[in-house]
């Protein structure tokens, strides 16, 4: 009997290991989306991104100072970790005859593969993940109507923002380039071919290359039919939808009658990322790719000395289109990577408020996003503007960041006609036509994504409300609503123009060594032999002072900045014989 026990013992314990350990995916599978799993099990080829395990590291590019040093370092990091961690994949896919499209803004390889090819690169230690390539859709106008009595000199949106009162300043962003990622343009159309960085005004000359990138390759299955009128591969500015015209001539649209673009003098560049409204995770990133080094229009020769300034991003990647947690990641590496090759990222925040913690859709939840909000010409939200806080990633963190006009927003539309839309997708091209004007005043700013957007945020006209999304009242700045605000043009340029003293103010005539300056947890005052005591100030972008204390006979002063918010700071220095002002700006 004893024996018996033991021997039944034995079998169901085999059993039941025998069981548990059947139902464990193989480690290959654990790699492959669960949703990519089931659909390759039909034996058809689908649509993959494989994204490998090594990444390139930017973290030493952020010790660069101008946008030129720091696209150059991220180019050549980005592109040599790819080139050498994907030589061994590419050969494998050669020698099985298989299609594929390679990456380096995130170092990745687009394919169509059935279960047998995901199995084979799965069990490869240099695959990271493979995940799904699902169609997204843009961000659509909540409402859109045509334009028919001409002659309106400025907008309500350029002058709510007091964009026109930069202009009487002198600078409408000359000097600047702006790029978008959206259904194409219209670039001949009279409000944006004199702005097209590809257009000779002079001898009436176009030339394409770096200036327009065509990210579409094939026709969107969910479009109902083929006929767009772009085609596919474009060699020149071409809008399927009429998306991108609209959210172009915001930023920089300028004719003979009307003034409708925030910064009516900077250049523009292009790239259609969506196929009359659908795209891919892989074409939105083929895009960020294509602006961090623009090529010629046979995809080679990149330049990231011809990257914009500052991209606006008017489209979102909805879960309904099976856009989810499974590649989010790779959408948001790309957005880091670019703010980290000196490119501002602007997002629209989305349109499915009032309700909280609806800015749910990449990319306006990433932290690098700078998202944005829509208002009213009343400048109160409105009621489609999405909300934060972002729950999607679990982060809890504020979003918007700012927000700006988006209602009844009137803009340029193919055809060479004009009309009226709304929506973030009409607020987020306000900000990049601010980013342009600063930049315009102050070209010592180019590059530097973290100062820029501390100045559009602190300079934002403080906008609060009754409505409490997340931890944050909505009566407190920043909120869940309006973010830090509706952002103010002419404030933020003045803060710019500012910045522009690269030496110290000293009535003495002698030198005060500020380093590092910009700053992050401390800064270093080097007082040379000066004698006696010395009072340090230092005070915010309002004039409030945040430390002050009174140092003597110590030629090198600490300030600990840790517990300051990133920002302008302007510092006072007053010694014997002499006093000492100027800037400091804090990461």
């Amino acid at each position: 009997m004893l024996y018996f026990m033991k021997y039944t013992l034995t079998l169901l314990l085999l059993a039941f290991y025998t069981f548990t350990f059947s139902q464990v995916p193989p480690l290959w599978e654990k790699k492959v989306s669960h949703g990519l799993l089931q659909r390759v099990s039909d034996g058809e080829k689908h649509p993959v991104i494989i994204i490998l395990t090594e990444q390139a590291d930017l973290s030493k590019g952020t010790m660069l100072d101008t946008k030129e040093e720091k696209g150059r370092y991220a180019y050549q990091q980005l592109r040599s970790t790819a080139k050498r961690s994907q030589s061994s994949l590419i050969s494998v896919l050669e020698n099985e005859n298989v299609t594929y499209q390679s990456l380096w803004i995130i170092n990745c390889i687009q394919l169509n593969g059935d279960l047998s090819l995901l199995e084979t690169l799965a069990r490869r230690d240099d695959v990271a993940r493979i995940i799904d390539n699902p169609m997204i859709e843009y961000t659509r106008p909540v409402q859109e109507h045509p334009f028919d009595n001409r002659g309106l000199d400025v907008t309500w949106g350029i002058e709510m923002i007091n964009a026109n009162d930069v202009w009487a300043l002198g600078y409408r962003g000359q000097g600047v380039t702006v790029g978008g990622a959206d259904t194409g343009y219209e670039w001949h159309h009279p409000a944006l071919i004199n702005q097209y960085r590809g257009y000779n005004a002079e001898l009436d000359t176009v030339d394409h290359n770096y200036n327009w990138h065509d990210a579409i390759h094939e026709i969107d299955t969910l479009n109902a039919d083929s006929n767009n009128i772009c085609g596919l591969d474009s060699p020149f500015p071409c809008d399927d939808r009429g998306h991108g015209t609209h959210t172009m001539g915001t930023m920089v649209g300028l004719d003979s009658i009307n003034e409708i673009g925030v910064a009516p003098e900077a250049e523009w560049c292009g790239c259609r990322n969506m196929e009359r409204g659908y795209g891919s995770p892989f074409s939105y990133l083929e895009c960020f790719e294509w602006f961090l080094a623009p090529t010629d229009l046979n995809n080679q020769n990149p330049d990231p000395s011809l990257a914009p300034h500052v991209i606006n991003n008017s489209w979102g990647c909805p879960k309904i289109e099976g856009c989810d947690s499974t590649n989010w990641h790779i959408l948001e590496m790309a957005v880091n990577n670019l703010r980290q090759s000196g490119i501002v990222v602007v997002v629209s925040a989305g349109n499915d408020g009032p309700a909280c913690s609806t800015i749910a859709v990449a990319p306006a939840f990433f932290e690098g996003s700078f998202s944005v909000g829509a208002t009213a010409i009343n400048d109160s939200i409105v009621g489609f503007s999405s909300r934060g806080p972002v729950l999607a990633d679990g982060s809890n963190h504020i979003k918007p960041d700012v927000s700006a006009p988006g209602l009844n927003i009137l803009s340029s539309t193919r055809g060479g006609n004009y009309g009226f839309s709304s929506g973030t997708s009409m607020a987020a091209p306000h900000v990049v036509g601010l980013v342009a004007l600063m930049i315009s005043a102050n070209p010592d700013l180019a590059g530097h994504v973290e100062i820029i957007e501390d100045i559009i945020e602190q300079t934002a006209v403080p906008k609060t409300t009754d409505q409490n999304c997340g931890n944050e009242p909505g009566t407190e700045v920043p909120n869940n609503t309006y973010g830090y605000g509706r952002i103010d043009a002419l404030a933020a340029v003045n803060v710019a123009l500012a910045l522009m003293v690269s030496t110290d103010e000293t009535e003495d005539d002698a030198s005060i060594l500020i380093y590092p300056n910009p700053a992050d947890e401390y800064v270093l005052i080097d007082l040379g032999d000066r004698q006696g005591k010395t009072r340090i100030q230092l005070f915010d972008i309002n004039g409030r002072a945040v430390l002050q204390k009174v140092e003597s006979g110590n030629h090198l002063v600490r300030l600990e900045l840790v517990d300051q918010p990133s920002g302008i700071y302007f510092y006072k220095l007053q010694y014997d014989g002499g006093m000492a002002q100027g800037k400091i700006l804090v990461h």
